[in-house]
Protein backbone atom coordinates (compact mmCIF):
# COMPACT_ATOMS: atom_id res chain seq x y z
CA UNK A 1 0.00 0.00 0.00
CA UNK A 2 1.50 3.29 -1.11
CA UNK A 3 0.36 6.69 0.21
CA UNK A 4 -0.29 9.75 -1.92
CA UNK A 5 3.23 11.04 -2.69
CA UNK A 6 2.11 14.62 -3.41
CA UNK A 7 4.64 16.99 -1.95
CA UNK A 8 3.58 19.53 0.63
CA UNK A 9 4.47 23.22 0.76
CA UNK A 10 7.49 23.91 2.99
CA UNK A 11 6.70 25.59 6.32
CA UNK A 12 8.25 28.67 7.91
CA UNK A 13 11.94 29.05 8.63
CA UNK A 14 13.35 26.98 11.49
CA UNK A 15 15.68 28.52 14.06
CA UNK A 16 18.26 26.67 16.12
CA UNK A 17 16.02 27.15 19.12
CA UNK A 18 12.86 26.01 17.39
CA UNK A 19 14.69 23.05 15.82
CA UNK A 20 15.69 21.76 19.27
CA UNK A 21 12.12 22.41 20.44
CA UNK A 22 10.85 20.39 17.47
CA UNK A 23 13.18 17.52 18.34
CA UNK A 24 11.85 17.61 21.88
CA UNK A 25 8.28 17.36 20.59
CA UNK A 26 9.18 14.52 18.22
CA UNK A 27 11.26 12.39 20.55
CA UNK A 28 10.62 13.78 24.02
CA UNK A 29 13.39 14.70 26.42
CA UNK A 30 15.57 11.78 25.30
CA UNK A 31 15.95 13.00 21.73
CA UNK A 32 16.47 16.57 22.85
CA UNK A 33 19.16 15.30 25.23
CA UNK A 34 21.02 13.56 22.43
CA UNK A 35 20.82 16.68 20.31
CA UNK A 36 22.32 18.64 23.21
CA UNK A 37 25.02 15.98 23.49
CA UNK A 38 25.92 16.50 19.86
CA UNK A 39 26.24 20.22 20.58
CA UNK A 40 28.48 19.57 23.59
CA UNK A 41 25.80 20.54 26.11
CA UNK A 42 25.28 17.19 27.85
CA UNK A 43 27.27 14.10 28.78
CA UNK A 44 26.65 10.38 29.29
CA UNK A 45 26.34 8.79 32.72
CA UNK A 46 29.43 7.11 34.24
CA UNK A 47 30.01 3.37 34.37
CA UNK A 48 29.14 1.70 37.67
CA UNK A 49 31.87 -0.60 39.04
CA UNK A 50 31.44 -4.07 40.53
CA UNK A 51 31.47 -4.11 44.37
CA UNK A 52 34.87 -3.75 46.03
CA UNK A 53 34.29 -5.20 49.49
CA UNK A 54 36.96 -4.68 52.12
CA UNK A 55 37.06 -7.23 54.92
CA UNK A 56 35.14 -10.44 55.49
CA UNK A 57 31.58 -11.29 56.42
CA UNK A 58 32.74 -13.57 59.26
CA UNK A 59 29.83 -15.96 58.81
CA UNK A 60 27.07 -13.42 59.32
CA UNK A 61 23.89 -14.64 57.68
CA UNK A 62 22.12 -12.68 54.96
CA UNK A 63 18.68 -13.86 53.89
CA UNK A 64 17.77 -12.97 50.30
CA UNK A 65 14.18 -12.98 49.09
CA UNK A 66 13.84 -13.81 45.41
CA UNK A 67 16.16 -15.69 43.05
CA UNK A 68 15.98 -13.26 40.15
CA UNK A 69 19.12 -11.57 38.89
CA UNK A 70 19.20 -9.12 41.81
CA UNK A 71 18.87 -11.87 44.41
CA UNK A 72 21.39 -14.21 42.82
CA UNK A 73 23.94 -11.46 42.17
CA UNK A 74 23.64 -10.43 45.83
CA UNK A 75 24.25 -13.99 46.99
CA UNK A 76 27.12 -14.47 44.56
CA UNK A 77 29.00 -11.39 45.74
CA UNK A 78 28.32 -11.89 49.47
CA UNK A 79 29.37 -15.55 49.62
CA UNK A 80 32.70 -14.65 48.04
CA UNK A 81 33.65 -12.63 51.13
CA UNK A 82 32.46 -15.09 53.75
CA UNK A 83 28.78 -14.41 54.35
CA UNK A 84 26.35 -17.24 55.02
CA UNK A 85 23.63 -16.65 52.41
CA UNK A 86 20.24 -18.22 51.81
CA UNK A 87 17.79 -17.37 49.02
CA UNK A 88 14.04 -18.04 49.26
CA UNK A 89 12.43 -18.44 45.84
CA UNK A 90 8.71 -18.87 45.10
CA UNK A 91 9.19 -20.81 41.88
CA UNK A 92 10.90 -24.10 41.12
CA UNK A 93 13.45 -22.29 38.95
CA UNK A 94 15.76 -19.31 39.30
CA UNK A 95 15.85 -16.23 37.08
CA UNK A 96 12.66 -14.31 37.82
CA UNK A 97 11.68 -12.13 34.90
CA UNK A 98 14.83 -13.11 32.95
CA UNK A 99 12.70 -15.91 31.54
CA UNK A 100 12.67 -17.94 28.33
CA UNK A 101 9.93 -20.30 27.12
CA UNK A 102 10.90 -23.28 24.94
CA UNK A 103 9.20 -26.33 23.54
CA UNK A 104 7.99 -28.60 26.37
CA UNK A 105 7.57 -25.77 28.91
CA UNK A 106 4.25 -25.03 30.59
CA UNK A 107 3.10 -21.80 32.18
CA UNK A 108 0.06 -21.35 34.45
CA UNK A 109 -1.15 -17.80 35.04
CA UNK A 110 -3.46 -16.32 37.65
CA UNK A 111 -6.91 -17.74 37.04
CA UNK A 112 -5.54 -21.18 36.26
CA UNK A 113 -5.13 -21.01 32.47
CA UNK A 114 -2.18 -23.18 31.45
CA UNK A 115 -0.29 -22.83 28.20
CA UNK A 116 1.89 -25.62 26.83
CA UNK A 117 4.67 -24.50 24.57
CA UNK A 118 5.08 -26.69 21.46
CA UNK A 119 7.88 -24.83 19.70
CA UNK A 120 10.31 -26.83 17.63
CA UNK A 121 13.75 -27.54 19.04
CA UNK A 122 15.92 -24.42 19.00
CA UNK A 123 13.00 -21.97 18.93
CA UNK A 124 12.23 -19.87 21.98
CA UNK A 125 10.33 -16.81 23.25
CA UNK A 126 11.45 -14.24 25.85
CA UNK A 127 8.35 -12.98 27.73
CA UNK A 128 10.46 -10.52 29.72
CA UNK A 129 13.80 -8.89 28.83
CA UNK A 130 14.79 -9.35 25.19
CA UNK A 131 17.88 -7.19 24.57
CA UNK A 132 21.02 -5.82 26.24
CA UNK A 133 22.42 -2.40 25.19
CA UNK A 134 26.17 -1.95 24.92
CA UNK A 135 26.26 0.43 27.90
CA UNK A 136 24.77 -2.09 30.36
CA UNK A 137 28.16 -2.67 31.89
CA UNK A 138 27.12 -4.85 34.83
CA UNK A 139 25.29 -7.35 32.62
CA UNK A 140 28.11 -7.50 30.10
CA UNK A 141 30.78 -7.85 32.80
CA UNK A 142 28.98 -10.78 34.43
CA UNK A 143 28.35 -12.37 31.03
CA UNK A 144 32.05 -12.12 30.23
CA UNK A 145 33.04 -13.55 33.62
CA UNK A 146 30.64 -16.48 33.31
CA UNK A 147 31.32 -17.19 29.64
CA UNK A 148 27.78 -16.42 28.49
CA UNK A 149 27.84 -16.30 24.69
CA UNK A 150 26.28 -13.18 23.17
CA UNK A 151 25.22 -12.29 19.64
CA UNK A 152 23.99 -9.03 18.07
CA UNK A 153 20.36 -8.12 18.63
CA UNK A 154 19.13 -6.28 15.56
CA UNK A 155 16.97 -3.50 16.96
CA UNK A 156 16.88 -1.29 13.90
CA UNK A 157 16.36 -2.65 10.40
CA UNK A 158 15.87 -0.27 7.50
CA UNK A 159 14.00 -3.05 5.72
CA UNK A 160 11.35 -3.44 8.46
CA UNK A 161 8.03 -1.65 8.14
CA UNK A 162 6.21 1.30 9.64
CA UNK A 163 2.54 0.38 9.29
CA UNK A 164 -0.57 2.53 9.69
CA UNK A 165 -4.11 1.21 9.66
CA UNK A 166 -7.17 3.43 9.16
CA UNK A 167 -8.76 5.56 6.46
CA UNK A 168 -5.44 5.91 4.62
CA UNK A 169 -3.63 2.62 5.33
CA UNK A 170 0.04 2.51 4.46
CA UNK A 171 3.02 0.20 4.90
CA UNK A 172 6.38 1.88 4.33
CA UNK A 173 9.88 0.56 4.81
CA UNK A 174 11.69 2.09 7.76
CA UNK A 175 14.38 3.46 5.44
CA UNK A 176 11.72 5.24 3.37
CA UNK A 177 10.19 6.93 6.41
CA UNK A 178 13.57 7.96 7.80
CA UNK A 179 14.92 9.20 4.47
CA UNK A 180 11.75 11.15 3.68
CA UNK A 181 11.53 12.77 7.09
CA UNK A 182 15.22 13.65 7.13
CA UNK A 183 14.96 14.95 3.57
CA UNK A 184 12.00 17.21 4.25
CA UNK A 185 13.51 18.56 7.48
CA UNK A 186 16.85 19.14 5.75
CA UNK A 187 15.06 21.04 2.98
CA UNK A 188 13.33 23.29 5.51
CA UNK A 189 16.60 23.99 7.29
CA UNK A 190 18.39 24.54 4.02
CA UNK A 191 15.84 27.18 3.00
CA UNK A 192 16.09 28.80 6.43
CA UNK A 193 19.84 29.06 6.05
CA UNK A 194 19.58 30.39 2.54
CA UNK A 195 17.19 33.14 3.66
CA UNK A 196 19.30 34.06 6.69
CA UNK A 197 16.44 33.26 9.07
CA UNK A 198 18.46 31.72 11.90
CA UNK A 199 18.61 33.44 15.31
CA UNK A 200 22.39 33.34 15.42
CA UNK A 201 24.20 34.43 12.28
CA UNK A 202 26.81 32.18 10.77
CA UNK A 203 29.87 33.23 8.85
CA UNK A 204 29.59 32.74 5.12
CA UNK A 205 32.04 29.84 5.23
CA UNK A 206 30.23 28.06 8.09
CA UNK A 207 26.90 28.57 6.37
CA UNK A 208 28.16 26.91 3.19
CA UNK A 209 29.58 24.01 5.16
CA UNK A 210 26.28 23.52 6.99
CA UNK A 211 24.37 23.69 3.71
CA UNK A 212 26.67 21.01 2.29
CA UNK A 213 26.10 18.88 5.38
CA UNK A 214 22.32 19.25 5.10
CA UNK A 215 22.41 18.31 1.43
CA UNK A 216 24.33 15.13 2.25
CA UNK A 217 22.31 14.25 5.39
CA UNK A 218 18.95 14.92 3.77
CA UNK A 219 19.74 13.72 0.23
CA UNK A 220 18.91 17.14 -1.24
CA UNK A 221 19.61 18.22 -4.80
CA UNK A 222 22.00 21.05 -5.63
CA UNK A 223 19.20 23.55 -5.06
CA UNK A 224 18.46 22.26 -1.56
CA UNK A 225 15.27 20.39 -2.53
CA UNK A 226 14.18 16.91 -1.47
CA UNK A 227 12.76 15.41 -4.65
CA UNK A 228 12.28 12.13 -6.44
CA UNK A 229 15.52 11.11 -8.11
CA UNK A 230 18.70 9.13 -7.73
CA UNK A 231 19.96 11.32 -4.88
CA UNK A 232 16.97 10.63 -2.61
CA UNK A 233 16.78 7.00 -3.82
CA UNK A 234 20.30 6.49 -2.51
CA UNK A 235 18.76 6.92 0.98
CA UNK A 236 15.20 5.61 0.69
CA UNK A 237 15.67 2.88 -1.92
CA UNK A 238 14.52 2.23 -5.47
CA UNK A 239 11.36 1.04 -7.20
CA UNK A 240 13.73 -0.96 -9.42
CA UNK A 241 17.18 -1.54 -7.96
CA UNK A 242 20.27 -0.76 -10.05
CA UNK A 243 21.62 -3.78 -11.90
CA UNK A 244 24.42 -4.59 -14.26
CA UNK A 245 25.48 -2.82 -17.47
CA UNK A 246 22.69 -0.46 -18.59
CA UNK A 247 20.30 -1.06 -15.65
CA UNK A 248 20.58 2.24 -13.75
CA UNK A 249 17.52 1.53 -11.64
CA UNK A 250 14.33 3.51 -11.11
CA UNK A 251 14.15 5.94 -8.17
CA UNK A 252 11.30 5.59 -5.68
CA UNK A 253 8.86 8.41 -4.93
CA UNK A 254 9.26 10.22 -1.58
CA UNK A 255 6.28 10.46 0.72
CA UNK A 256 5.07 13.97 1.41
CA UNK A 257 5.98 15.64 4.69
CA UNK A 258 2.29 16.32 5.26
CA UNK A 259 1.45 12.61 5.07
CA UNK A 260 4.32 11.69 7.39
CA UNK A 261 3.20 14.23 9.98
CA UNK A 262 -0.53 13.61 9.75
CA UNK A 263 -0.20 9.87 10.29
CA UNK A 264 2.64 9.94 12.80
CA UNK A 265 5.13 7.94 10.76
CA UNK A 266 7.98 10.00 12.19
CA UNK A 267 7.27 8.63 15.69
CA UNK A 268 8.74 5.25 14.80
CA UNK A 269 12.12 6.49 13.60
CA UNK A 270 12.76 7.96 17.04
CA UNK A 271 13.40 4.70 18.99
CA UNK A 272 16.63 4.12 17.08
CA UNK A 273 17.91 7.45 18.43
CA UNK A 274 17.32 6.77 22.13
CA UNK A 275 20.21 5.80 24.39
CA UNK A 276 18.91 2.32 25.24
CA UNK A 277 18.23 1.41 21.58
CA UNK A 278 21.47 2.55 20.00
CA UNK A 279 23.84 -0.03 18.53
CA UNK A 280 25.44 -2.23 19.56
CA UNK A 281 22.70 -4.26 21.26
CA UNK A 282 23.14 -7.88 22.34
CA UNK A 283 21.19 -10.97 23.24
CA UNK A 284 22.42 -14.22 24.81
CA UNK A 285 22.58 -17.05 22.31
CA UNK A 286 19.62 -19.39 22.77
CA UNK A 287 17.50 -17.28 25.12
CA UNK A 288 17.54 -14.41 27.58
CA UNK A 289 17.70 -16.72 30.61
CA UNK A 290 21.35 -17.61 29.84
CA UNK A 291 22.85 -15.21 32.40
CA UNK A 292 20.30 -16.27 35.00
CA UNK A 293 21.23 -19.91 34.41
CA UNK A 294 24.90 -19.01 34.76
CA UNK A 295 24.22 -17.33 38.11
CA UNK A 296 22.10 -20.31 39.22
CA UNK A 297 24.94 -22.73 38.55
CA UNK A 298 27.05 -20.74 41.00
CA UNK A 299 24.51 -20.09 43.75
CA UNK A 300 22.01 -22.95 43.35
CA UNK A 301 23.18 -24.56 46.60
CA UNK A 302 21.99 -21.49 48.50
CA UNK A 303 18.45 -21.45 47.03
CA UNK A 304 15.38 -22.84 48.76
CA UNK A 305 12.85 -23.29 45.96
CA UNK A 306 9.05 -23.39 46.23
CA UNK A 307 9.20 -21.02 49.20
CA UNK A 308 6.20 -18.66 49.39
CA UNK A 309 7.22 -15.81 51.70
CA UNK A 310 4.41 -14.81 54.06
CA UNK A 311 6.01 -12.28 56.40
CA UNK A 312 9.19 -10.32 57.01
CA UNK A 313 10.01 -8.92 60.45
CA UNK A 314 13.02 -6.76 61.19
CA UNK A 315 14.30 -5.87 64.67
CA UNK A 316 17.41 -4.17 65.99
CA UNK A 317 19.11 -7.55 66.32
CA UNK A 318 18.13 -9.32 63.10
CA UNK A 319 15.40 -10.39 60.70
CA UNK A 320 12.91 -13.25 60.63
CA UNK A 321 10.96 -14.55 57.67
CA UNK A 322 8.04 -16.96 57.63
CA UNK A 323 7.39 -18.88 54.42
CA UNK A 324 5.22 -21.75 53.23
CA UNK A 325 6.85 -24.74 51.60
CA UNK A 326 4.66 -25.03 48.50
CA UNK A 327 5.37 -28.74 48.14
CA UNK A 328 4.48 -29.86 51.68
CA UNK A 329 2.24 -26.96 52.68
CA UNK A 330 4.18 -26.57 55.94
CA UNK A 331 5.05 -23.14 57.35
CA UNK A 332 8.69 -22.57 58.20
CA UNK A 333 10.72 -19.80 59.78
CA UNK A 334 14.25 -18.66 59.08
CA UNK A 335 16.30 -16.01 60.86
CA UNK A 336 19.29 -14.01 59.73
CA UNK A 337 21.44 -11.04 60.62
CA UNK A 338 20.41 -9.06 57.52
CA UNK A 339 17.96 -9.28 54.63
CA UNK A 340 18.14 -8.21 50.99
CA UNK A 341 14.57 -8.25 49.70
CA UNK A 342 14.53 -8.62 45.91
CA UNK A 343 10.81 -9.34 45.56
CA UNK A 344 8.88 -7.10 43.15
CA UNK A 345 7.10 -4.39 45.15
CA UNK A 346 3.84 -5.56 43.57
CA UNK A 347 4.37 -8.85 45.46
CA UNK A 348 5.98 -7.44 48.61
CA UNK A 349 3.05 -5.06 49.14
CA UNK A 350 0.80 -8.11 49.67
CA UNK A 351 3.00 -9.63 52.37
CA UNK A 352 3.06 -8.96 56.09
CA UNK A 353 6.02 -6.61 56.32
CA UNK A 354 7.02 -5.56 59.83
CA UNK A 355 9.55 -2.84 59.17
CA UNK A 356 9.41 0.90 59.73
CA UNK A 357 6.20 2.66 58.67
CA UNK A 358 8.01 4.84 56.13
CA UNK A 359 9.19 1.84 54.12
CA UNK A 360 5.85 0.01 54.39
CA UNK A 361 4.08 3.06 53.00
CA UNK A 362 6.58 3.50 50.17
CA UNK A 363 6.27 -0.15 49.07
CA UNK A 364 2.51 0.28 48.63
CA UNK A 365 2.87 3.47 46.58
CA UNK A 366 4.72 2.07 43.54
CA UNK A 367 2.47 0.87 40.69
CA UNK A 368 3.64 -1.75 38.21
CA UNK A 369 3.38 -1.33 34.46
CA UNK A 370 0.88 -3.52 32.64
CA UNK A 371 2.61 -5.28 29.77
CA UNK A 372 1.71 -8.05 27.34
CA UNK A 373 3.80 -10.10 24.94
CA UNK A 374 2.94 -12.79 22.43
CA UNK A 375 5.23 -15.11 20.52
CA UNK A 376 4.11 -16.79 17.29
CA UNK A 377 6.03 -19.71 15.82
CA UNK A 378 5.92 -19.77 12.01
CA UNK A 379 6.58 -22.75 9.74
CA UNK A 380 9.04 -20.75 7.67
CA UNK A 381 10.78 -17.39 7.93
CA UNK A 382 8.59 -15.65 5.38
CA UNK A 383 9.76 -12.22 6.61
CA UNK A 384 13.24 -13.17 5.39
CA UNK A 385 12.30 -15.14 2.28
CA UNK A 386 9.50 -12.88 1.02
CA UNK A 387 10.11 -9.44 2.60
CA UNK A 388 13.91 -9.58 2.98
CA UNK A 389 13.68 -8.47 6.62
CA UNK A 390 16.56 -9.80 8.72
CA UNK A 391 15.99 -8.81 12.33
CA UNK A 392 14.68 -5.43 13.40
CA UNK A 393 11.28 -4.15 14.45
CA UNK A 394 8.14 -3.24 12.52
CA UNK A 395 5.95 -0.61 14.20
CA UNK A 396 2.20 -0.29 13.76
CA UNK A 397 -0.79 1.59 15.16
CA UNK A 398 -2.66 -1.71 15.47
CA UNK A 399 -3.11 -3.05 19.02
CA UNK A 400 -0.06 -5.35 18.79
CA UNK A 401 2.07 -2.16 18.55
CA UNK A 402 5.12 -3.91 17.06
CA UNK A 403 6.58 -7.05 15.54
CA UNK A 404 10.18 -7.97 16.34
CA UNK A 405 11.92 -10.39 13.99
CA UNK A 406 14.41 -12.90 15.43
CA UNK A 407 18.06 -11.88 15.29
CA UNK A 408 19.36 -15.43 15.63
CA UNK A 409 19.40 -18.12 12.96
CA UNK A 410 19.33 -15.63 10.11
CA UNK A 411 18.90 -16.84 6.53
CA UNK A 412 18.44 -20.46 7.54
CA UNK A 413 15.86 -22.81 6.08
CA UNK A 414 13.93 -23.38 9.28
CA UNK A 415 11.02 -22.10 11.35
CA UNK A 416 11.22 -19.06 13.61
CA UNK A 417 9.39 -17.21 16.37
CA UNK A 418 8.13 -13.66 16.00
CA UNK A 419 7.65 -11.38 18.96
CA UNK A 420 4.25 -10.60 17.49
CA UNK A 421 2.92 -8.18 20.13
CA UNK A 422 4.53 -6.02 22.79
CA UNK A 423 1.94 -3.87 24.52
CA UNK A 424 1.85 -1.45 27.41
CA UNK A 425 -1.03 0.48 28.95
CA UNK A 426 -4.69 -0.08 28.09
CA UNK A 427 -4.15 -2.69 25.38
CA UNK A 428 -1.90 -4.72 27.68
CA UNK A 429 -4.57 -4.67 30.37
CA UNK A 430 -7.27 -5.66 27.88
CA UNK A 431 -5.35 -8.53 26.30
CA UNK A 432 -4.14 -9.84 29.67
CA UNK A 433 -7.78 -10.20 30.71
CA UNK A 434 -8.60 -12.52 27.81
CA UNK A 435 -8.14 -16.26 27.51
CA UNK A 436 -4.84 -17.31 25.94
CA UNK A 437 -6.60 -18.48 22.77
CA UNK A 438 -8.58 -15.24 22.38
CA UNK A 439 -5.37 -13.23 22.71
CA UNK A 440 -3.59 -15.24 20.03
CA UNK A 441 -6.56 -14.90 17.68
CA UNK A 442 -6.38 -11.08 17.90
CA UNK A 443 -2.59 -11.01 17.63
CA UNK A 444 -2.69 -13.20 14.53
CA UNK A 445 -5.30 -10.91 12.95
CA UNK A 446 -3.05 -7.88 13.36
CA UNK A 447 0.07 -9.67 12.12
CA UNK A 448 -1.93 -10.82 9.09
CA UNK A 449 -2.74 -7.18 8.27
CA UNK A 450 0.99 -6.47 7.94
CA UNK A 451 2.18 -9.82 6.62
CA UNK A 452 -0.54 -11.50 4.50
CA UNK A 453 1.38 -14.80 4.63
CA UNK A 454 1.11 -15.08 8.43
CA UNK A 455 -2.01 -17.19 8.90
CA UNK A 456 -0.97 -19.77 6.33
CA UNK A 457 2.46 -20.08 7.98
CA UNK A 458 1.31 -20.11 11.63
CA UNK A 459 2.26 -23.14 13.71
CA UNK A 460 1.78 -22.29 17.42
CA UNK A 461 1.89 -19.46 19.93
CA UNK A 462 2.19 -18.42 23.56
CA UNK A 463 1.38 -15.18 25.39
CA UNK A 464 2.16 -13.61 28.76
CA UNK A 465 0.23 -10.79 30.42
CA UNK A 466 2.50 -9.64 33.22
CA UNK A 467 -0.25 -8.69 35.67
CA UNK A 468 -1.35 -12.33 35.56
CA UNK A 469 2.11 -13.72 36.37
CA UNK A 470 1.73 -14.99 39.97
CA UNK A 471 5.27 -14.24 41.09
CA UNK A 472 5.53 -10.77 39.49
CA UNK A 473 2.03 -9.19 39.28
CA UNK A 474 3.24 -6.62 36.76
CA UNK A 475 6.11 -5.81 34.46
CA UNK A 476 8.24 -3.24 36.31
CA UNK A 477 8.00 -0.47 38.91
CA UNK A 478 6.92 2.96 37.71
CA UNK A 479 7.77 6.33 39.27
CA UNK A 480 6.65 9.85 38.57
CA UNK A 481 9.20 12.65 38.86
CA UNK A 482 7.78 13.45 42.28
CA UNK A 483 7.89 9.78 43.23
CA UNK A 484 11.60 9.66 42.45
CA UNK A 485 12.14 12.43 45.00
CA UNK A 486 10.01 10.90 47.75
CA UNK A 487 8.99 7.22 47.46
CA UNK A 488 12.07 6.14 45.52
CA UNK A 489 14.40 7.83 47.99
CA UNK A 490 12.82 5.82 50.82
CA UNK A 491 12.99 2.55 48.91
CA UNK A 492 16.64 3.09 48.03
CA UNK A 493 17.84 3.54 51.63
CA UNK A 494 18.88 0.82 54.05
CA UNK A 495 16.25 0.39 56.75
CA UNK A 496 18.04 -1.05 59.73
CA UNK A 497 18.91 -4.60 58.73
CA UNK A 498 16.91 -4.61 55.52
CA UNK A 499 17.73 -3.35 52.04
CA UNK A 500 15.61 -3.69 48.91
CA UNK A 501 16.98 -4.71 45.53
CA UNK A 502 15.57 -5.23 42.03
CA UNK A 503 15.02 -3.15 38.92
CA UNK A 504 12.68 -0.93 40.98
CA UNK A 505 15.69 0.25 43.01
CA UNK A 506 17.41 1.81 40.03
CA UNK A 507 16.94 4.35 37.28
CA UNK A 508 16.98 1.46 34.78
CA UNK A 509 13.38 0.44 35.50
CA UNK A 510 12.42 -2.69 33.61
CA UNK A 511 15.99 -3.60 32.61
CA UNK A 512 18.21 -6.41 33.89
CA UNK A 513 20.94 -3.82 34.33
CA UNK A 514 18.82 -2.10 36.96
CA UNK A 515 18.44 -5.34 38.90
CA UNK A 516 22.19 -6.00 38.82
CA UNK A 517 23.17 -2.45 39.79
CA UNK A 518 20.70 -2.53 42.68
CA UNK A 519 22.28 -5.78 43.89
CA UNK A 520 25.75 -4.25 43.80
CA UNK A 521 24.66 -1.28 45.92
CA UNK A 522 22.66 -3.51 48.30
CA UNK A 523 25.67 -5.76 48.85
CA UNK A 524 27.82 -2.72 49.59
CA UNK A 525 25.21 -1.31 51.98
CA UNK A 526 24.79 -4.56 53.91
CA UNK A 527 28.55 -5.12 54.09
CA UNK A 528 29.14 -1.62 55.42
CA UNK A 529 26.48 -2.13 58.09
CA UNK A 530 27.86 -5.53 59.06
CA UNK A 531 31.43 -4.23 59.27
CA UNK A 532 30.30 -1.26 61.35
Amino acid sequence: MTPDPTRSTPGPAVTRRSFLEMLGLIGGSTLAYHSMTALGLAAASPQSPRPQLQGRGDGKKVLILGAGLAGMASAYELQKVGYDVQILEYQDRAGGRAWTLRGGDTYTELGGATQRVTFQRGNYFNPGPWRVPYHHHAFLDYAREFGVQLEPFIQNSDQAYVHRDGANPARLRMREVRADFHGHVAELLSKSLSSGALDQPLTGEDRERLLDALRTWGALDRNGRYLEGFISANHRGYDVSPGDRLQAGEPSTPTSLSFLLQHGFWEDIVPALTYDHQNTIFQPVGGMDALAQAFARRVNRFITFQADVKSLTATDSGVQVTYTDRQSGADRQVSADYCICALPLSVLSQKEVNVDDELKRAVREVPYAPSFKAGLEMKRRFWEEDDRIYGGVTYTNLPIQLISYPSGGLNRDRSGVLLAAYQFGAYATKYSGMTPQARLDLVRRDVQAIHPQANAEYRSGVSVGWHRVPWALGCYGMYTDEGRKTTYEVISRRHGRVMLAGEHVSYWSGWQEGALLSAISAVQGIHEAARA
